[in-house]
């Protein structure tokens, strides 16, 4: 296994955009996740923003590991549909434009079985944003969660090859009620981004609960295993929300990946 990309999503750190790129490279994060909704909106940068953004990356040893643009809907609900995915598009061109070619988002409802009008609304959009991807260079991922490892691999395998990506958060299957390692069997060879997170299932509160890395129920280095075995060499990104020290938590998972890699 070549070495680990190892990167930080910036909501992670729970600080200002330019503090937040800074404690990523002082934490030894190569890479960082930017939320294209909540920290920098794409139709608000200017083209001179963009260029000092870009600099300062490079001053800081930083890529840009993908763009996450969360959307309150899915792509298979009909209200604002359109605006949803031009936005979407605009959030792809935004990647490309910082050198990520990975956007993330929660693709919606995938029914079972995959027919009727909700599954003709889903894979029409999803062939457009994967046409517009081919062209731009950049993979909607859909991020694991809502629909457990085989529903999403299905929704894959009725779409044209290359049309969308997996991004892999284990910790999001956990709360989910969703078997990791089964997910991971089904999507491994579709992955282009692995969140780095754990979870467990507190009995007691009758939910999951996101912890430290190493500290749930995702076997990390089996993990690990798998991605080798499909040749993954995207990144990994750290996505802590339920730090209590964003730094320190971020930090020792960000050397925790480094001891794994070779």
């Amino acid at each position: 296994m070549s070495a680990l990309k190892i990167g930080t999503t910036l909501a992670s750190l729970r600080l200002p955009l330019p503090k937040a790129l800074v404690a990523a490279g002082e934490l030894g994060a190569g890479g960082v996740q930017i939320d294209a909704r909540g920290e920098l909106r794409p139709g608000e940068l200017s083209g001179t923003g963009l260029r000092h953004l870009r600099r300062r990356l490079d001053d800081l040893n930083l890529k840009v590991s993908a763009i996450t643009f969360p959307t309150r809907r899915g792509y298979e609900n009909l209200d604002d549909l359109d605006r949803r995915v031009e936005a979407t598009k605009a959030a792809m061109r935004f990647a490309r434009e910082l050198g990520a070619n990975v956007l993330v988002n929660d693709v919606g409802q995938i029914p079972e079985p995959l027919e009727g009008p909700t599954w003709q609304t889903l894979a029409e959009v999803l062939l457009d944003l994967g046409r517009f991807g081919q062209r731009t260079g950049v993979m909607l991922a859909a991020r694991t969660g809502r629909a457990n490892g085989p529903a999403l691999a299905s929704l894959i395998a009725a779409l044209p090859e290359g049309t969308l990506g997996v991004h892999f958060d284990p910790a999001r299957l956990v709360l989910g009620g969703h078997p990791v390692a089964e997910a991971a069997a089904s999507l491994g060879p579709h992955i282009i981004h692995v969140a780095v997170n754990d979870a467990v299932y507190d009995l007691g509160q009758g939910r999951g609960v996101e912890v430290q890395l190493g500290r749930g129920t995702v076997d990390f280095p089996a993990l690990l295993g798998l991605l080798e075995e499909h040749a993954y060499r995207g990144w990994f990104t750290v996505d802590r929300s339920e730090a209590v020290d964003p730094l320190l938590e971020v930090g020792q998972t960000i050397e925790f990946m480094r001891q794994m890699s070779p």
